[in-house]
């Protein structure tokens, strides 16, 4: 059984926010505080330690005590490249990825996600959300990979590829379906802000 213990959570906050007029997203307020301050307090307790992922406003995301790594790779090169520094930091046999633009995000996705991984003896799990009408929405950033990873990681964007479904097509991986509906909701716009600030008020 994997424990808490064991795993090192990554906060992804290395984004450009084009959507967002170019905001640093884990900043933005929700209920008047930061939105990463959601992020942290849900997968707080899913996790032993946590890392943070960020190519700007380093010493604000510095100042809530954990480590902050930056992209080693030029241009907010996405979410493959913040895996990367993740793995890089990471001091456990595994690593749990989220957004840090995702407040809503399942306070047993570890719990879940490691389940998987223990049942088929997989590389990477990551998280997939089942809309109302049934259909399935892969959610690859949410994710719970060993850490021996790294090296398959490291090959494929030497590669020059930044594409993380292909990536996950390299690994033994599989998915864990969740029915919540919003619990992977992210802000893209202000009105995508305004309208989850509604759904967890």
């Amino acid at each position: 059984m994997i424990s808490a213990e064991q795993i090192t959570g990554l906060i992804l906050a290395g984004g450009r926010a084009q959507r967002m007029g170019g905001i640093d997203k884990g900043l933005i307020p929700f209920h008047q505080k930061p939105l990463i301050e959601s992020t942290i307090s849900r997968l707080q307790p899913q996790v032993g330690s946590i890392v943070i992922n960020a190519n700007r406003n380093i010493t604000k995301y510095a100042a809530y005590g954990y480590p902050v790594m930056m992209d080693e790779t030029p241009d907010f090169s996405g979410p493959l490249a913040g895996f990367a520094v993740g793995l890089k930091a990471c001091k456990t046999p595994y690593l749990l990825t989220t957004p840090c633009d995702s407040p809503l995000l399942p306070t047993d996705l570890g719990l879940k996600l490691a389940g998987e991984l223990e049942r088929g003896d997989f590389q990477l799990v990551y998280a997939s959300s089942k809309e109302a009408d049934g259909k399935i929405w892969s959610q690859p950033v949410f994710s719970l990979m060993r850490t021996d990873v790294q090296h398959s990681l490291n090959a494929f964007l030497l590669k020059g590829d930044f594409k993380i479904d292909r990536w996950f097509k390299e690994l033994k991986s599989s998915t864990v379906v969740f029915d919540e509906d919003n619990a992977f909701a992210n802000v893209n716009t202000p009105e995508e802000l305004r309208s989850l600030e509604t759904l967890s008020a």
